[in-house]
């Protein structure tokens, strides 16, 4: 634990690098849970903890992603105090985005690497009216994506839980409007499902259109599977975030991370 906003699933004081993950519209630390045992222990795993899911299940939704992201940038100053990597899945990436360009502010470092998955850049997308639609819309949405069991939708309980803070993300993404500001300097990775309808269609821009938000390089990885590939895919999804770091810092800790 570390606070509200951030989860630490395991403390690890030898760790040379913190992983920071933003989750996805409706997401919470629990989605990136299995990352923490597929890590060595030089890795150290941190996870934002959205308000309205979760532990947090009883707390308003937060009013835009630049307040979610101050918040986060707040939460994590005492933490990022080593050579980091952020991932963002989804509405994750601009969590994460916001989340970087108040701890700009701020004075902390950028992270090594930047990792986005699963979303076009900032400003493309922007708009839409899911988050007015009714339960039988939101429903439709979610398994356009992929990525929800259907026992969770069929259940009445689950579903009304899921579908109130899907509604509630979906307002933050479909309001947001980015903030101008000087592109980054770190890499970004950029990673996506073959099948994700929100990756389908041209690339005019180059990594579906990160290359204008960084001075550094961006480079492109996709996997089979449509918007969560992630699940499926996520021994390979860890491994590529640990290719980038130092040889000396990618010993496996579980021998599953590498099982056919």
């Amino acid at each position: 634990m570390t606070g509200s906003w951030v989860r630490r699933f395991r403390e690890r004081p030898a760790a040379a690098v913190r992983l920071v993950c933003f989750p996805h519209a409706g997401g919470g630390p629990s989605s990136f849970r299995a990352w923490d045992t597929l890590l060595p222990d030089s890795v150290e795993l941190l996870v934002a903890g959205y308000p309205g899911r979760e532990d947090r299940f009883g707390e308003p939704a937060a009013g835009s992603l630049d307040e979610m992201g101050q918040a986060l940038a707040e939460a994590l100053v005492p933490v990022l105090d080593r050579p980091w990597i952020a991932f963002g899945h989804s509405m994750g990436t601009i969590v994460a985005c916001e989340t970087l360009r108040h701890l700009r502010e701020l004075g902390v470092p950028e992270p090594t690497w930047l990792y986005l998955s699963g979303r076009r850049s900032l400003d493309r997308g922007l708009g839409g009216a899911v988050h007015r639609q009714d339960e039988n819309g939101l429903r439709g949405e979610l398994e356009r994506l992929g990525g929800t069991p259907p026992e969770v939708l069929d259940d009445p309980v689950l579903r009304a839980a899921v579908l109130n803070s899907v509604r509630e993300d979906y307002r933050l993404v479909e309001t947001y409007r980015p903030t101008p500001v000087p592109p980054l300097d770190c890499p970004i990775r950029v990673l996506g499902g073959t099948d994700d309808p929100e990756l389908q269609g041209p690339d005019d821009d180059g990594a579906f259109g990160w290359t204008r938000f960084t001075t550094g390089p961006v480079s492109t990885r996709m996997f089979p599977g449509d918007h969560f590939y992630l699940v499926p895919r996520r021994r390979d999804v860890v491994n590529d975030v640990l290719s980038v770091l130092d040889p000396a810092l990618r010993s496996l800790r579980s021998a599953w991370l590498d099982a056919p």
